[in-house]
């Protein structure tokens, strides 16, 4: 499927954000620890979420969905041999399982997860983790599938190997059935997130020194959990560029002021004029100068990569050259080559950086959404741009965007789904 987008209009209106993708497949994943009733509410239905809901179905969860945004899961009778391999493989979260199926039922064989091609994302860190906290992990060469056992901890310590979030969210996870600290961990939003769950499934959870947690099992006396999945960060960051880049008025409704420091900052850097107030971003973009800036994604709280292309497609409305730098992944620079189609002025540096110069009229062309974000940024270079744009491959925005096109259009775009 793709999009058909005809820019050049300026948008108006409110749009409330959805619950974060980022934070709802772990907790989904965690709900392999308890054979109790979980509801979670504020579910996005994305792509991903189905997909991993489906994986878990493959072992015996029991789900239902009891509202449009709240899911019921009952794993009480999971079967791990039975998981579908082949799917496990379709989404990058799907590696959110290890932990979870190692704490309940000690043994897990799994593939190579799947998901967004943005360059190198071995699992390494997680395997390495495991291994030094006694897990045996072995590779059948033939069939690509890793046999990972663990029983008893030979270490009360583990330190990753880099700021790893779902390396980190796995370690937690782990701690449901084996008492040890965790150091060099992530602490983005939903990591807490994941936290708060667990903490609701009886766990006890220290989280007092800075990139340090100490897990461990715990009792709960609750005989149902229900948890609301926190509000998308990275949607308010996407919408108020998307405002921005197009000169509009958007106000973004159910922010969490808190997790969107660094994207604040650096939209404030960039000349986008913006207020908070009553948990809402309200951006006016016809009232911002845009100016160039340095882009480069951090560990929280600094600025995430899954922002980075976001913020370089403002930059092609900025004035001036801005530099964009993703530190973590090598080809998540591709969607520069998309952006050239449309005019965009840019030039690489190598395969993390790129100097964008602007300000740009850009063109519409026909394009592809080579990863998620990409797909958003694209989405924005078409509402920018003069003319027609069609844009393939849409399924990879769907993975974490809900409805993006119904919501858009309530805004004034003109995008349509063919």
């Amino acid at each position: 499927m793709k999009f058909i987008i005809k820019g050049g209009k300026t948008l108006n209106g409110a749009i409330d954000l959805r619950g974060f993708k980022n934070s709802a497949t772990p907790i989904i994943a965690a709900t392999v620890l308890t054979d109790k009733t979980c509801v979670l509410n504020n579910m996005p239905r994305v792509g991903d979420v189905f997909k991993l809901l489906e994986i878990l179905k493959s072992m015996g969860s029991k789900q239902r969905w009891i509202s449009e945004h709240s899911v019921e899961i009952k794993n009480d009778e999971l079967e791990p041999e039975k998981i579908d391999q082949n799917s496990l493989n379709q989404i990058r979260s799907s590696i959110l399982l290890l932990g979870p199926l190692l704490a309940r039922f000690h043994k897990f064989k799994f593939i190579t997860p799947g998901g967004c091609k943005i360059g190198s994302r071995p699992i390494d860190t997680h395997l390495e983790s495991l291994k030094d906290l006694g897990a045996s992990i072995e590779l059948d060469s033939q069939t690509g599938i890793y046999n990972a056992e663990l029983r008893e901890l030979k270490s009360r310590e583990v330190c990753l190997e880099e700021f790893s979030v779902t390396a980190t969210e796995n370690l937690l996870m782990l701690g449901f059935a084996h008492s040890f600290a965790i150091k060099l961990a992530a602490i983005e939003p939903h990591v807490f997130d994941l936290i708060d769950f667990l903490r609701k499934l009886g766990m006890a959870i220290e989280t007092g020194n800075a990139h340090s947690f100490k897990v461990g099992p715990g009792k709960s006396e609750n005989s149902k959990i229900e948890h609301s999945i926190i509000n998308d960060p990275i949607e308010a960051g996407t919408f108020a560029i998307l405002a921005a880049a197009t000169k509009s008025r958007i106000d973004i409704n159910g922010i969490g002021e808190n997790n969107l420091t660094s994207t604040l900052r650096k939209l404030k850097e960039f000349g986008v004029d913006y207020k908070i107030a009553n948990n809402a971003l309200m951006i006016d973009g016809a009232k911002s100068v845009l100016r160039a800036s340095k882009v480069q994604t951090m560990p929280y709280p600094g600025l995430p990569t899954d922002l980075q292309a976001l913020f370089g497609v403002l930059a092609t409305q900025a004035s001036g050259s801005s530099i964009i730098f993703d530190t973590l992944y090598e080809s998540r620079l591709k969607y520069i080559d998309e952006l050239k189609k449309m005019g965009a002025d840019v030039a690489m540096l190598d395969s993390h950086r790129a100097m964008i110069t602007g300000p740009t009229i850009l063109r519409g062309a026909k394009i592809d959404s080579l990863d998620l974000r990409a797909g958003a940024t694209l989405i924005i270079a078409g509402l920018i741009a003069e003319g027609k744009t069609e844009l393939g491959n849409i399924e990879q925005i769907d993975r974490g965007y809900e409805d993006i096109d119904g919501r858009l259009r309530e805004l004034g775009a003109d995008i349509r789904r063919v």
